[in-house]
């Protein structure tokens, strides 16, 4: 694996820009021309020659060392997806990193079909819907594969009007934020590999809401929150999201749950005994 220099430098910067002098212990000092930190800061808080990490920010430094990468991350007060993000960028693996075979566990499909009353899709760690139990089916509509990536979660939301309409409009916007987050981290962990460096270029040529969000860097690893799921039918369903990660790989097991003490349970119970939904 080697270094993608110019993703490197540009994340490195963002990160940098983003850090003030409070955070990492350091006083804030006169004139400062950036709210971040200063590279020389950086390099000084990492245990390293500003020379080395100007050049890193440059594009034109060697590929850094795991322990280099290590501080680096505590410097910049990276977070644990940040983290990896860098190492992978720098063409190392991070801690605990995992690897797919892309096959869905046996274990796994049992399980949706122990789930009679809770919405559960089975995902990739690019966004394919790789199984839907049928409460998922029922609720968030069926997905079905009629063109080149059409089971993707990422780019039918950006590409498919009708994939946003489970969720409410003043939510849109959260949630491509958080698509292009959780993209651009399996896309790293994968190191620019043919199928995610074709799906984020077909996503570039076909959105350009994609693009503008997909300059942000922003990195993070969907594993919970909170949905609004607006039924054409029954109405509003408010639900947990949570997202558990299959030990034999990079899928996800994505559960959609009712709150404690909430009246959707009753209501979750009763349309998934109905047999027209």
């Amino acid at each position: 694996m080697t270094t993608d220099r110019r993703q490197l430098a540009d994340f490195l910067r963002r990160c940098r820009d983003r850090v003030t002098p409070q955070n990492a212990g350091l006083p804030a000092g006169p004139r400062r021309r950036t709210p971040g930190l200063r590279r020389e800061e950086v390099a000084q808080l990492a245990g390293m020659s500003a020379d080395y990490y100007i050049r890193l920010e440059q594009a034109r430094g060697p590929q850094p060392s795991p322990q280099m990468l290590g501080a680096l991350a505590r410097a910049l007060r990276l977070s644990e997806d940040e983290r990896d993000h860098l190492y992978f960028l720098s063409g190392h693996r991070p801690p605990a990193a995992r690897s797919s075979d892309g096959k869905v566990s046996p274990g796994l499909l049992h399980l949706l079909d122990q789930l009679p009353t809770t919405p559960a899709v089975v995902l990739s760690d690019l966004g394919d819907i790789l199984v839907q139990n049928r409460m998922a089916r029922a609720l968030l509509g069926e997905v079905c594969a009629d063109s080149e990536h059409g089971c993707n979660v990422v780019w039918r939301w950006f590409t498919v009007p009708e994939a946003r309409a489970p969720y409410p409009e003043e939510e849109h916007s959260y949630y491509s934020h958080l698509h292009v987050a959780d993209l651009r981290a399996a896309a790293a962990r994968r190191f620019g590999d043919a199928e995610s460096a074709r799906l984020i270029s077909r996503l570039h040529g076909a959105s350009p809401e994609f693009t503008e969000l997909w300059e942000l860097h922003e990195v993070a690893v969907r594993r919970r929150d909170r949905v609004r799921v607006l039924h054409p039918k029954l109405g509003p369903f408010d639900l947990f999201c949570q997202v558990l990660l299959a030990p034999e790989g990079d899928h996800r097991l994505v559960l959609f749950t009712p709150p404690p003490n909430s009246t959707t349970a009753d209501r979750l119970a009763m349309f998934g005994a109905s047999p027209m939904h």
